[in-house]
């Protein structure tokens, strides 16, 4: 016969064991699109530490109506290592987004140039203006002049 007090203890070590295992189970943020994360899919998370918590549970005729986890924490190394990384992702994103933004005022710089006929530029000179508004348009700091103090060839 067991006493309550070795049912709680026998409830709460199964119970942590099963978090445990779902929670290496699993990352903290999907890395691919549509991957099942802690973070991001917490239904699905839910029912699989339902199952989990159940599936050991059981043995000792207990019923898991619900499992879900509240709240996500980490270690401070852990935790910092996970900050850097999403700030990585964040630079990352920023960055693709200015590129993105920066062809595509490339691109249309060329094409207004060459709808006007304001300027012609040989291959050449197009691709040194490509690279040189790139250069400001993807920069992290302001443009610098430059005095060109020899002729345009």
């Amino acid at each position: 016969m067991y006493n309550v007090d070795d049912y709680e203890s026998f409830v709460h070590i199964q119970s942590k064991a099963a978090l445990r295992a779902m929670a290496t189970s699993y990352p903290y943020d999907a890395e691919e699109a549509g991957q099942v994360a802690l973070r991001s899919h917490p239904q699905e998370i839910s029912h699989h530490l339902q199952e989990q918590i159940a599936e050991r549970l059981g043995k000792a005729g207990v019923r898991v109506i619900e499992a879900r986890i509240s709240h996500l924490a980490y270690a401070p190394e852990i935790a910092q290592a996970m900050l850097q990384r999403q700030q990585a992702n964040a630079v990352i994103a920023a960055r693709t987004r200015i590129v993105a933004g920066a062809v595509g005022m490339v691109e249309m710089a060329l094409s207004e140039l060459e709808k006007h006929g304001t300027v012609r530029l040989d291959e050449e000179r197009k691709a040194q203006m490509v690279s040189n508004l790139l250069v400001v348009l993807c920069g992290d700091r302001g443009p610098q002049p430059v005095v060109n103090a020899g002729g345009l060839y």
